[in-house]
């Protein structure tokens, strides 16, 4: 175990100047692929295109496509063919974002400092743009295979997680179970639900997503899904540190917004200090979990956990 630490340390220590780069480089190469992923040879309603450009393209850290090129190079794939599945679960995080915004949801008027979508195009025109996304994320991952050659097996492998961790049993539910919390939650292990389902769940998926295109064994994919399980919710546990302590105008939110509608968060519950060190011992447990699961570059996926923790919005 010891040793396993110093391993850990050390190769944190090598990566740790260059990482930030990294994750800058892997965002603005999403960044300059989404829009042709949205683009279309069929006379789609101008509205509507419009809307959807709206929020895929508003900015954003672009986490979750990072950790499939991430997770795919990591295992020394090919990146070019996970770039659509990158794309796809931006479009998913991005819809969900958009319908979280609507008056019947949490009914916000700003989302990353800029107005939410409905209160540009409208309610019935947000509800629509983020069907668009949620049905283009799925035609996105096909073209892995026609385009990359990604093995149909391993597309049906992915389209099959996506509509589970996306799903009623995934994302979906956490948002619903988040609904319904806001009628009072009393303990932290349904805070915890929520954090896992709303926010970790698209994070496994993006892991594994890109592990199966990058060739990963059993052992690797479930490496993956222990990790990302505790980075999801270090990283949830983060934004709920930041709600408090944040600067505003990097978070593009009012600080205190959580407190203000009434949310209930882990500072909330174990204080400022504890939620720190939940973060520090989620973020070292996600660490340890693919230290010595064979990556050609454990630094990636290690740095990753740093530069989450360590994040100020």
């Amino acid at each position: 175990m010891q040793q396993r630490r110093r391993v850990i340390r050390l190769i944190n220590y090598q990566s740790a100047g260059v990482f930030a780069d990294y994750v800058k480089q892997q965002a603005a190469r999403i960044e300059s692929i989404l829009p042709k992923m949205l683009d279309s040879k069929r006379n789609t309603p101008e509205p509507l295109t419009q809307s959807m450009h709206y929020s895929l393209m508003a900015g954003g850290k672009r986490l979750r496509p990072v950790c499939v090129l991430m997770a795919c190079d990591s295992l020394g794939g090919n990146t070019r063919a996970a770039e659509p599945v990158a794309c796809a679960i931006e479009m998913i995080h991005t819809y969900s974002l958009v319908h979280d915004d609507l008056p019947a949801m949490d009914d916000d008027d700003l989302r990353r400092g800029k107005p939410t979508n409905h209160k540009i195009y409208g309610e019935a025109m947000a509800i629509l743009a983020g069907d668009g996304l949620l049905t283009q994320a799925f035609y996105c991952i096909v073209q892995s295979t026609r385009q990359h050659g990604v093995a149909a097996e391993v597309s049906l492998s992915i389209v099959e997680e996506l509509a589970k961790y996306a799903g009623m049993n995934g994302m979906v539910g956490g948002q619903a179970a988040d609904m319904l919390g806001e009628q009072g939650i009393t303990m932290l292990d349904q805070l915890e639900y929520i954090h896992l389902h709303k926010t970790s769940d698209l994070i496994v998926f993006s892991l594994r997503a890109g592990g199966r295109i990058g060739g990963a064994s059993e052992q690797q994919l479930q490496a993956l899904t222990t990790y990302g399980y505790k980075l999801g919710l270090a990283f949830q546990i983060q934004d709920d540190i930041l709600d408090v302590i944040g600067d505003e105008a990097m978070l593009g939110k009012p600080k205190g917004s959580d407190e203000k509608s009434g949310k209930v968060t882990y500072p909330y519950f174990i204080g400022l200090e504890e939620s720190r060190q939940e973060v520090e011992r989620l973020t070292e447990e996600a660490k340890a979990a693919i230290a010595n699961a064979g990556f050609q570059k454990p630094e990636l996926l290690l740095g990753m956990a740093d530069y989450l923790m360590k994040r100020d919005h």
